[in-house]
């Protein structure tokens, strides 16, 4: 029999523990502390103190190995990262919508560029409103201050002074996308376009926009409805806004990115 059944079969018994307890004991050849302690001081295993803080996370740095990753600041999100050091990190949420703001200003002139950075992101979204001008004007956009033939648009809008009266037009060949005339001095307009895959530099870009004002020497809005394409494999790098002949006297653009 083993030591620890001896014990457990001796007379008188151990009156606190049983003989399946001592069995516990078999093979013990040091110290147990002494082995606990060892065995949480070796590479098989995760010492407590590995981590320093509230929130602190243990992650896989390669195989077989176990890292430290510090708490992130209030509200960041964990990212997968191949190029960080354990593989992962902390990153901030994107702002509310998915919207960064690329550019932003008042207009002027005949022409107004903005240059931005679109690399990253998957879709441009443009605003333009409360523009007037010293005459007529023809809301127009223009991207990389191309003036090629190099736009094309197919174009729905209201023409007479009643709802049900729409038209269509299609173009061709031109030096930008733009709509009908506005009248000059009449502030109540609104631009909105939307450009899709900006930074790509295998295919044309494709454009979208709702133009909505006061038609040329009427009193009444105009609606205008745009599909049409930037007819280039360059990544949009700036974005124009022109009056075709007109002076700008009031009137702001935002430019925003989505990823």
């Amino acid at each position: 029999m083993t030591k620890a059944r001896d014990i457990a079969s001796a007379a008188p018994a151990p009156s606190t523990v049983s003989a399946t307890e001592l069995g516990y004991l078999d093979g013990v050849s040091s110290a147990i502390q002494t082995q606990i302690d060892s065995k949480i001081g070796s590479a098989s295993a995760i010492n407590p103190t590995i981590v320093d803080a509230k929130g602190d996370l243990l992650v896989g740095s390669a195989a077989d190995t176990v890292a430290r990753l510090a708490v992130g600041t209030n509200d960041y999100v964990l990212t997968a990262d191949s190029s960080a050091t354990n593989g992962v990190k902390w990153a901030a949420l994107p702002a509310s919508g998915g919207f960064t703001s690329l550019a932003s200003g008042s207009l002027s002139g005949t022409l107004t560029t903005a240059n931005i950075t679109t690399t990253g992101y998957k879709q441009l979204v443009i605003y333009v409103k409360d523009v007037t001008c010293n005459t007529d004007w023809f809301p127009t956009i223009r991207f990389n201050t191309d003036t090629g033939s190099n736009y094309q648009y197919i174009m729905t809008y209201q023409s007479g002074s009643t709802s049900t009266s729409v038209a269509n037009d299609v173009s061709l060949a031109l030096d930008g996308i733009y709509v009908d005339q506005l009248e000059a001095s009449v502030a109540d307009n609104l631009q909105v376009w939307n450009v899709y895959d900006p930074a790509n530099t295998t295919t044309y870009k494709s454009v979208n926009g709702l133009v909505v004002g006061r038609g040329k020497a009427d009193t009444y809005n105009v609606t205008h409805s745009v599909t049409g394409a930037w007819r280039s494999t360059s990544a949009i790098s700036s974005v124009s806004f022109l009056t075709y002949g007109s002076t700008y006297s009031t009137g702001t653009y935002e430019i925003y990115g989505v990823k």
